[in-house]
């Protein structure tokens, strides 16, 4: 880090990433970019695993793991290469299962053609960015919601850590219930989220990243049953890096029967048309709520809760989303587990970078990310989601027109697992309640328009 009275110029790399004016570090950066890599790294068998249930082609596990790890890889590094920001991406979860399991299954469409409407919504992010449309909503949202938005992100993540850990389950009588806290994957988790808190607490460098490694080391050394790929989808203990060489290095694969595969005349179809509308609509909001909400945690959101570069971040995510599918993958979006990274210190795009780094390298070196259990990673996302919360103190409670929106914006994303339809909750609700309580004014145009559109989507596009 340059020191304030050094008159000399930063190094390259310090300044094309504003590492010493973000007041971070290359270390730092390298480390927040590690750290939220592990936290998403599941997503390299998590999506082939939903994908592989509708794209039939040869060697379909390790075809989608690799253009899974090539679509994170550019979606990331165009971020943090472009946009500079510490925003990883990766083929998004719902957007994934609503591919596979309402669009391909369900709807009986080809998988080429849902990859061609996923391009499509892509193109139209792009355009929307292009244009300042997406930055013109953003600044139309008020500061409550976008407080709001951060805070909901967190009970989030806090949810997905909780049901990552098993701590929180399904529950037919309840919906959702206590597990078994005697389980090995729960009480791994809590040891590991009071190591990093403790950690955390005393100012340790690297506290959420010390957390999951020495939760993974004692997950494989006391052979605790908490990794996936058991027998009938059963939890397993480590079970090792098989024969290859050096143990976790193994030859990747060209998914050359998914790449180029998507068909842009069928999804221009009349009849598709709402598909490509439920994947735009839901993204839009998802990723932007998702952008919002990371730049604030990160403390780039201005007083009037704009964000710098806006165009060029939305306009990557657009055009990450058009890669993904030319690879032959769903959505690609920016990752609200970025937050692990931004809470381990990641302020600038060599954070990103870092993680798009990791996810080529992950091509070669993926069996070690399977030494990594879901019970080791969701203390992070428990720790980031209260850090998150932070926020909620300057809504204003008093006031019904601000306070219920953000309410039902924070609670919707956990309980409807979906970080849009908690936005979309607050948007609609917000100009609801000030437009029938003589306070139509305090709305901001576009945010009728906004509202409006998403109650058509809802009446006219339930299905996604």
């Amino acid at each position: 880090m340059t020191h304030p009275t050094d008159t000399r110029p930063p190094r390259p790399l310090d300044r094309y990433f504003g590492i010493s004016a973000a007041g971070s570090s290359v270390p730092q950066e390298l480390r927040a970019g590690l750290t939220t890599f592990l936290t998403m790294s599941y997503i390299l068998f998590v999506n082939p695993q939903v994908l592989g249930s509708a794209i039939t082609v040869p060697n379909a596990p390790l075809q989608l793991l690799m253009t899974t790890a090539i679509a994170a890889a550019f979606g990331s590094l165009a971020m943090g290469l472009i946009a500079r920001y510490p925003f990883a991406q990766a083929p998004g979860m719902g957007l994934n299962a609503f591919f596979a399991f309402t669009v391909v299954q369900g709807m009986g469409v080809p998988w080429q053609t849902a990859l061609g409407a996923v391009f499509i919504s892509g193109a139209l992010f792009v355009i929307l960015s292009a244009v300042g449309a997406r930055q013109a909503i953003v600044r139309a949202i008020p500061l409550s919601l976008k407080f709001a938005i951060t805070a909901g992100i967190g009970a989030f993540l806090a949810f997905l850590g909780l049901r990552s850990a098993g701590i929180v389950v399904s529950n037919p009588a309840t919906l959702l219930g206590l597990g078994d806290l005697s389980a090995p994957g729960a009480w791994l988790a809590v040891a590991g989220l009071i190591i990093s808190a403790a950690l955390m607490r005393r100012r340790v460098n690297g506290a959420v990243l010390i957390g999951i490694l020495v939760t993974s080391a004692a997950a494989i050394l006391l052979k605790l049953p908490v990794f996936a790929g058991g027998p009938d989808g059963a939890m397993q203990a480590f079970p090792g890096f098989g024969g290859r060489l050096l143990g976790v290095i193994d030859t990747p694969v060209w998914p050359g029967s998914l790449v180029g595969q998507l068909d842009l005349a069928g999804a221009f179809g009349l009849g598709l048309l709402s598909v490509v509308f439920t994947f735009f609509f839901v993204d839009f909001f998802d990723a932007t709520g998702t952008l919002t909400g990371l730049a604030q945690k990160a403390g780039y959101l201005d007083s009037n809760g704009d964000m710098p570069r806006a165009r060029r971040t939305f306009a990557m995510d657009g055009l990450a989303a058009m890669f993904g599918a030319f690879m032959g993958t769903s959505t690609t979006t920016a990752y609200v587990e970025s937050a692990s990274g931004i809470g381990e210190g990641g302020r600038t795009g060599l954070s990103a970078v870092t993680v798009g780094g990791l996810f080529l390298l992950s091509m070669f070196l993926w069996p070690l990310a399977a030494a990594i259990p879901g019970a080791a990673t969701a203390p992070a996302l428990i720790l980031v989601g209260a850090l998150m919360m932070e926020g909620i103190r300057h809504i204003d409670w008093d006031d019904l027109g601000e306070s219920l929106p953000a309410f039902l914006t924070i609670i919707a994303m956990p309980l409807t697992f979906s970080i849009a339809n908690g936005v979309s909750f607050g948007v609609i609700t917000y100009c609801a309640v000030n437009a029938l309580t003589g306070r139509a004014r305090r709305v901001h145009p576009i945010l009728y328009g906004v509202a409006a559109l998403l109650l058509a989507r809802y009446v006219f596009l339930s299905e996604g």
